[in-house]
């Protein structure tokens, strides 16, 4: 059954109090939108709580994030451009989801992906969330930096920034952005106890092999992995250009090695 506009609007409002009762967003922080068809989007204003919403206060723009609807005293949010790139370059999303859930956007901010795979939900339902270079907020840096994350992911983590997921619907990429929050936090804790005990290639490869059987939507390395023919993308030290991957860190040791060995001759 096809949803009015208006009930997408309610369910906007709904998914906005649920991101800012659940603190991924902070006054007026975060936006959210929605994919009607080719040439409408359904889009939160700026400079809005979005936990205090009604659905009036929803935007419609075009493809271009020009704006098609609005009522007085709201105009769409000024991260439009980086929603309109996800759709742009990946037909099947239809709806976008940008906030700045505290664990994961720490862990944007401090440079590291989430790539250590501790979990077998995380593993399945995201794979890996890279980390999308500094871009400015409301210019076309944010739709730059991001574009090259597309085809493989549906979650990404910017840098200095927050998180952006997206789905089928909104639904959906509301749901990415609670798993990528929750598996961010086992991930921070994990590591305060010691460090978390990762999964081998082996079960990483089964339960890539569980979601192909699944048949679950959206883009994932169990399908293609980014860093050129891998086994996975866990680890294999492609998703942040801040963090050396694991042939460099071996070669780094190797040299480093041969020079402790040259000097005590």
């Amino acid at each position: 059954m096809v949803q009015n506009e208006y009930e997408i609007k309610k369910q906007i409002c709904d998914i906005g109090k649920r991101i800012y009762n659940r603190n991924m967003v902070a006054a007026n922080d975060g936006n959210i939108s929605v994919k009607l068809s080719d040439n409408e989007f359904l889009c939160t204003p700026t400079g809005v709580s979005k936990g205090f919403m009604t659905p009036d206060y929803i935007c419609k723009v075009d493809a271009e994030g020009n704006v098609i609807q609005a009522n007085k005293g709201f105009k769409p949010s000024s991260e439009i451009k980086m929603h309109m790139r996800v759709y742009k370059l990946r037909p099947d999303v239809g709806s976008v989801v940008h906030a700045h859930p505290s664990f994961a956007t720490s862990f944007a901010i401090a440079g590291i992906p989430l790539t250590q795979p501790i979990m077998p939900e995380a593993v399945i339902a995201l794979g890996c969330v890279p980390i999308a270079p500094y871009g400015t907020p409301s210019t076309n840096e944010i739709p730059d930096a991001v574009e090259p994350y597309l085809e493989h992911f549906d979650a990404v983590l910017l840098e200095s920034h927050g998180a952006l997921t997206w789905g089928p619907d909104l639904l959906a990429a509301y749901l990415k952005m609670e798993s990528v929050e929750f598996y961010a936090e086992l991930l921070y804790k994990s590591r305060q106890l010691g460090g978390p005990k990762e999964f081998d290639q082996a079960t990483v490869q089964r339960l890539y092999q569980i979601r192909r059987q699944m048949g679950l939507p959206g883009r994932h390395p169990a399908d293609l992995c980014q860093n050129k023919g891998k086994a996975n993308c866990h680890n294999c030290g492609n998703c942040s250009s801040s963090e050396a991957s694991a042939d460099s860190q071996e070669l780094v040791a190797a040299i480093t090695k041969k020079v402790l060995e040259s000097l005590n001759k």
